[in-house]
């Protein structure tokens, strides 16, 4: 009875040993290597306590907001709509629908309307009278999988990020797992109607901000809690150096201050993960070895909502 005991026990060990290596190397989506953070620095903040909410329980999902020339307040939602907030009355209005869960980044264009990032769709553009339509969905013969912020400099070019050329936004956290930098900052020139590669090999490709005299670009690498700043003019045009690094949080968005300095949104990217974990088991696995401003990149203060 015993021995019978042990070969069953031993043939149940096998079969999970055997079906874990099927599971982790064969089967798991991310080919994951060593992500190194160091301890974030911290400060007591409670500046954004009492801040005011526009839109609670209105506005599904809202990632990014911009304001246009009149005042008006636009956001782009995961319901498909972009909504506006009026300033005469305060109440917000359906503006344009698009027939897509996977808006992301907005921007005001120079001529008008709107520019938005569509996970799915790719670069649109939103009017007023047209709707809207696609201004890029292929680069370089392969299809935008994950576009997420946008900007419009002043000569009418068009910087936009996208997160992963390997994951789409519903896998997005496998991208923080693998810890591979496949981001792309990409520039769409709407004279020529062509889309270049600016940046490459970017982590987790996230916000994007013209600076005050537009001769650089800052881009935020969410997973590896820093901003990379890429020169477009002067003697250093072409290179690309961090900006800063080592934030209290993951940087998210960003948008340039009035007096040139830079709003960063943060978020926690390790509680966000745990909402994750169950479905990301398949990526868990593999990786169980691991381990755990201004111009110049100062960060000027931090506000943070508990």
């Amino acid at each position: 009875m015993a021995s019978n005991l042990i070969r069953v026990s031993t043939s149940l060990v096998l079969v999970v040993l055997v079906a874990l290596t099927v599971q982790i190397f064969y089967i798991s989506p991310i080919d994951p290597v060593l992500l190194d953070i160091k301890p974030a620095p911290s400060t007591k903040d409670n500046q954004l306590q009492n801040i005011i909410k526009l839109g609670e329980g209105l506005l599904k999902e809202p990632e990014d907001v911009v304001v246009d020339k009149e005042g008006t307040l636009y956001t782009a939602t995961r319901d498909g709509w972009i909504k506006r907030l009026r300033r005469n009355n305060g109440k917000w209005e359906n503006w344009k629908h698009i027939d897509s869960h996977t808006l992301l980044g907005i921007a005001t264009a120079k001529e008008g309307g709107l520019i938005v990032c569509d996970t799915s769709k790719g670069l649109l553009k939103v009017t007023e009278e047209d709707g809207f339509s696609v201004l890029v969905s292929h680069v370089n013969g392969s299809q935008l999988r994950f576009a997420d912020d946008v900007i419009e400099g002043s000569n009418g070019n068009v910087y936009f990020s996208v997160v992963s050329t390997k994951f789409d936004l519903q896998d997005w956290y496998l991208d923080v797992l693998e810890a591979r930098p496949r981001g792309q900052v990409l520039k769409y020139n709407p004279t020529s109607n062509e889309t270049v590669i600016v940046l490459d090999n970017v982590a987790f490709a996230n916000g994007v901000a013209l600076s005050k005299d537009e001769d650089y670009l800052v881009v935020c690498e969410t997973w590896k809690y820093r901003c990379l700043r890429h020169w477009l003019e002067g003697a250093n045009k072409g290179t690309t150096d961090i900006f800063i690094e080592n934030l209290p949080g993951a940087p998210d968005n960003i948008n340039l201050a009035p007096d040139g300095s830079f709003w960063i949104a943060l978020i926690q990217v390790v509680a966000v993960l745990t909402r994750h974990w169950l479905t990301a088991g398949q990526a868990y696995d593999k990786i169980h070895g691991g381990k755990n401003g201004k111009r110049e990149g100062e960060c000027m203060d931090i506000r943070s909502a508990c």
